[in-house]
C-alpha cells in the first residue's frame, strides 16, 4: 500500500521537477521513493545533465528518513490525524498520547526528563529561542553572552541581533583543530554573563567539543550553558546532566527523522527561563505556540528510538567506511589534509581540502556524487568558509575543502564509487594547475614574489 501511494506520487512529481530523457517506470519511480537508485537514460535540472540519481554523501544537510520512521508515522498522516490539543474526542486523545510516547523518546536518548522537552519547527527555531530568549528574559541583571566564531549561522545571527538591542557578545576563537580553549572561555566570563553557547558536533568540521568540561566552568560560574547538538543527537552519547547543559537545540531531520520538526531541552532543576519569540495558544508549557505537528514529532521520537538501539553500531560502521573513504583518496592523492581534530570528531562527518585544486570546479566535477564544499558563494565573490578560516586554515586550502558526509545507509561500494570519482576530478583538474606544475619540479610556491600589474 505505502508504495503505491509514493509511486503515484512520484509519477504525478518527477515530470514537473525535470527533464527526463525517457519516463521513469512506475518500478523506477518506487525504487526513488524507498532511496534507491533508479535507472534512468539521464535527468536534465537547474540546466544540469546527470546520468542518474547522484551518490548521497551530504549527511550533515540532511539524512534520508529511515522507513521504520515512515511507517510510524504513516497513520498520524492517515487515520489518526486529530488535533492533539482537542481534549473532548478520542482523535486529540491518541494524538496527544503519540506526542508525550514521542517526547519520552527524545528525553531517553538524552537522559533527561520528558517534562524538559519542548518541541519546535527545528533546531534553528530552537536555537533563538535558547539565545534570544534567556537574555531577554534575564535582561535586567544579565547583558553578556559567549559563544565561538565557529557556530552555526542562526547562533551567530542570534548573538548579533542581540548586539543591536544592546547586549554585548564574546565570539571565542578556537584552536587549530577546531576546539574550544577552556581557559580563554573561563576568561571571558563576566558577572553579567547570561549564557554560554557552544556547538557540540560542529557541522561543518564534525569536531566533538569537551562537553563536560565546559559544563563544569558554567556551574562554576553559574551560567547557563547552551548547546546546538543537532549534529550529534543519536551521533555520539548524550547526557544533559554529566554535561550540565541548560539548554539544547535538537533537529529531527539529521537523525534520520521527518523535516520541520524539532526540539528543545529546557532544564527544569536548577530551572532556566526564557522569553517566548512566539504568541498564540500557550502550547509547549507557552515556549512555543501552535499546533504541534503530531506525525512529524512521531517520526522524530521513532528516530531517536532507533538511533538510540543502533548508535553503536552505526558508529562503528561509519568509522570503517570513513577510514576507507580517506585511506582511499590518501592512497592516489597527495596533497590532502583533514581540517579539524582527527582525534575528536564525529566519524560521519570528512572535511578535507585537496591542495592546488578549487573546491568549486571539484564540486562541479563531481556531478555523480552529492557532497558540499566548504566555501560559500555570495554574490560578489567567493568566500572562504568562515569555519575554516576561524581555525587558521590557510585561504588556498580553505577554498578547496570538500565535506563528505557518511550514514546509516552508506555502502562500501558507494564509498569506493566516490574515491574512484574524486581522484579522478582532482587528477584532471591538477592536470590544468600550473601551481602544481610548480610544486612537482620543487618549487616552492611561496618563496615566489609576484608581480602585480
Amino acid at each position: 500500500m505505502l508504495s503505491k501511494y509514493l509511486a503515484t506520487a512520484l509519477r504525478r512529481n518527477i515530470p514537473k521537477l525535470c527533464h527526463v530523457s525517457r519516463p521513469i517506470s512506475t518500478t523506477a519511480a518506487a525504487a526513488a521513493a524507498v532511496g534507491e537508485t533508479p535507472y534512468v537514460d539521464g535527468i536534465t535540472i537547474k540546466g544540469v545533465k546527470i546520468s542518474g540519481r547522484p551518490l548521497y554523501l551530504d549527511m550533515q544537510a540532511t539524512s534520508p528518513i529511515d522507513p521504520r520512521v515512515l511507517d510510524a508515522m504513516l497513520p498520524y498522516h492517515l487515520s489518526r490525524f486529530g488535533n492533539p490539543h482537542s481534549r473532548t474526542h478520542l482523535y486529540g486523545w491518541e494524538s496527544d498520547q503519540a506526542v508525550e510516547v514521542a517526547r519520552a523518546q527524545i528525553a531517553t536518548l538524552i537522559k533527561a526528563s520528558p517534562k524538559e522537552i519542548i518541541f519546535t519547527s527545528g533546531a534553528t527555531e530552537s536555537n533563538n529561542i535558547s539565545v534570544k530568549g534567556v537574555l531577554h528574559f534575564y535582561r535586567d541583571k544579565k547583558r553578556h553572552v559567549i559563544t565561538t566564531q565557529t557556530e552555526h549561522k542562526c547562533v551567530l545571527d542570534s548573538c548579533r541581533h542581540l548586539q543591536q538591542e544592546g547586549f554585548d557578545v564574546t565570539y571565542l576563537p578556537v584552536q587549530s583543530d577546531g576546539l574550544v580553549d577552556l581557559e580563554k572561555l573561563r576568561a571571558a566570563i563576566r558577572p553579567d554573563t547570561g549564557l554560554v553557547s557552544v556547538m557540540m558536533v560542529n557541522n561543518e568540521i564534525g569536531v566533538i567539543q569537551p562537553m563536560e568540561e565546559i559544563g563544569k566552568i558554567c556551574k562554576e560560574f553559574n551560567v547557563p550553558f547552551h548547546t546546538d547538538a543537532a549534529q550529534a543527537l543519536g551521533k555520539i552519547p548524550i547526557d544533559v546532566d554529566k554535561m550540565n547543559i541548560s539548554l539544547m537545540s535538537l533537529s529531527g531531520h539529521k537523525i534520520y527523522g521527518p523535516k520541520g520538526v524539532g526540539a528543545l531541552y529546557m532544564r527544569r532543576r536548577p530551572r532556566i527561563r526564557v522569553e517566548p519569540q512566539m504568541n498564540g495558544g500557550g502550547q509547549e508549557r507557552g515556549i512555543r505556540s501552535g499546533t504541534v505537528p503530531t506525525p512529524l514529532v512521531v517520526g522524530f521520537g521513532a528516530a531517536c528510538e532507533l538511533a538510540m538501539k543502533e548508535m553503536e553500531y552505526d558508529e562503528k560502521r561509519i568509522k570503517g567506511l570513513n577510514e576507507r573513504l580517506l585511506n582511499g583518496i590518501r592512497s592516489k592523492l597527495d596533497g590532502v589534509v583533514v581540517n579539524g581534530s582527527v582525534e575528536r570528531r564525529y566519524a560521519g562527518n570528512l572535511n578535507i581540502s585537496f591542495a592546488y585544486v578549487e573546491g568549486e570546479s571539484l564540486l562541479m566535477g563531481l556531478k555523480e556524487v552529492a557532497v558540499s564544499s566548504g566555501s560559500a558563494c555570495t554574490s560578489a565573490s567567493l568566500e572562504p568558509s568562515y569555519v575554516l578560516r576561524a581555525l587558521g586554515v590557510e585561504e588556498d586550502m580553505a577554498h578547496t575543502s570538500i565535506r563528505y558526509g557518511i550514514g546509516r545507509f552508506t555502502t562500501e561500494e558507494e564509498i569506493d564509487r566516490a574515491v574512484d570519482l574524486t581522484v579522478k576530478q582532482v587528477e584532471k583538474l591538477r592536470e590544468m594547475s600550473p601551481l602544481y606544475e610548480m610544486v612537482k619540479e620543487g618549487i616552492d610556491i611561496k618563496s615566489i614574489q609576484w608581480a602585480q600589474h
